[in-house]
């Protein structure tokens, strides 16, 4: 997977009934599974909020990930402190 890494991809996705083309140095299935992750948020999102424009829906889907990505660096974090705590008692 690495020997695609210096290589930019373009890929076609739709999101939120919208079409894009996305570059970046991902393969192109890993782009399409991003983009498809996305587009099932935002339609919970939608389906929970009907009234709301897709640029709030997106809002809040960015609020959300950044919640979830918050908390899993928390975690992490606490997980690499414990590790080193460990190091630091054994003999």
């Amino acid at each position: 997977m690495d020997e695609f890494k210096n290589h930019i991809n373009r890929a076609e996705v739709k999101i939120f009934n919208e079409e894009y083309t996305v570059t970046g140095d991902e393969n192109t299935e890993y782009i399409h599974m991003l983009a498809g992750y996305i587009d099932r948020r935002m339609k919970i999102i939608q389906q929970r909020n009907p009234n709301l424009s897709s640029s709030k829906i997106g809002v809040l889907l960015a609020l959300n990930l950044a919640d979830e990505i918050n908390k899993l660096q928390d975690d992490y974090d606490e997980i690499v402190k414990d590790l080193e705590d460990a190091r630091k008692k054994q003999p």
